[in-house]
């Protein structure tokens, strides 16, 4: 993410970080050397939560501290009928001293109009705020846009509209060639197979990075479904969890996403699971929560899915995450690869 410099920079990149435009919502960003981190979206709290706990925002700033966070943002999205939004941001201002986390920004947004907190200039920050710009005249934006990120959805449902399956999910055809390339446990070809589904994500991803990808629909398909199904594997989608780096990690988020639209149902779960692992990655806590939405409704034990919200749940840093897993592809490639 590119450095933010002003309020309207804030602004205009939160939905970029959490992939839609939020409303109705509390946005914490973590810092770490002025370098953005996690962004983590909750809804508006109720009044009933507010006058339930005594430290309502206690949880949300763990998640800041336990990424390592040395400073934080903080934008409130008030609903239109409330007034609480300087109460709520103070609160949690408190709550960032308590951890020894510095507040940077405490943006305050109603009714298409912004104000700072921590401003104090009635020249910048007059008391009934400026007017929230239109996102596509930000800088940020034109930033995000020349590196290939898209533009961020209208809202939460247009998100999850865009996780759901396209019609090529339902297609018989297409169906048959999954189940033909699905790996059985018991296989006595169940290595070869295993080898044969890596070596399928390194070629479909080498076409995604060449932009090729739709220039053969035939060929793609078939290539399409040969991962879809060899990823019923665990090892072949261990290997593909740990298959990207910093430079491919954007573009193999747009190849799990699209498998996962067009797998067919019984083989959402693993998709869907790595690309909540490269959204966390990336920072896009919301994108990756509602990806193990859809792995759990397509398999409500799959253990990645499982094991994975539990990760997000617990604040784990995305930087430790991916240590992780680099740290366990080596041993899966020698698994599959014998060496």
């Amino acid at each position: 993410m590119t450095t933010l410099t002003s309020p309207h920079d804030l602004i205009a990149a939160i939905p970029f970080l959490i992939g839609y435009h939020p409303t109705n919502s509390l946005v914490l960003v973590s810092l770490k050397d002025d370098l953005v981190g996690m962004a983590m979206r909750v809804d508006y709290p109720s009044l009933a939560s507010i006058e339930k706990s005594q430290e309502p925002y206690e949880l949300l700033v763990q998640h800041v501290v336990r990424e390592g966070a040395q400073s934080a943002l903080v934008v409130a999205y008030v609903p239109d009928d409330r007034s609480d939004g300087e109460e709520i941001l103070n609160a949690i201002a408190t709550t960032l001293v308590r951890a020894d986390v510095a507040l940077r920004e405490s943006l305050l947004i109603v009714e298409g109009r912004y104000r700072s907190l921590l401003c104090s200039d009635v020249h910048c920050c007059p008391p009934e705020g400026n007017p929230v710009e239109e996102i596509t005249q930000s800088r940020v934006a034109v930033e995000q846009v020349a590196q290939g990120i898209l533009m961020p959805l209208d809202n939460v449902e247009t998100l999850v509209e865009s996780l759901s399956s396209l019609p090529l999910a339902l297609d018989p055809g297409f169906i048959e060639r999954v189940n033909e390339f699905s790996v059985a446990i018991d296989s006595q070809t169940l290595h070869a197979d295993q080898k044969d589904g890596a070596i399928a994500v390194i070629d479909l991803m080498s076409r995604f990075i060449a932009g090729s990808v739709g220039h053969n629909i035939g060929a793609d398909q078939e290539l399409s479904a040969r991962v879809i199904g060899r990823l019923s594997d665990i090892q072949v989608r261990d290997f593909a969890l740990g298959s990207h780096d910093a430079n491919t990690l954007d573009t193999y988020a747009v190849m799990w996403r699209y498998l996962m639209r067009i797998a067919p149902c019984g083989y959402i779960a693993p998709l869907a699971s790595l690309l909540a692992a490269v959204s966390y990655e990336s920072g896009a806590g919301a994108l990756a929560q509602h990806c193990i939405d859809r792995a759990l409704a397509d398999n409500g034990g799959y253990s990645l899915a499982t094991l994975l919200r539990r990760v997000f749940s617990a604040g784990w840093p995305p930087e430790a995450f991916a240590t992780l897993r680099a740290e366990l592809h080596p041993k899966v490639c020698a698994s599959i690869f014998g060496r």
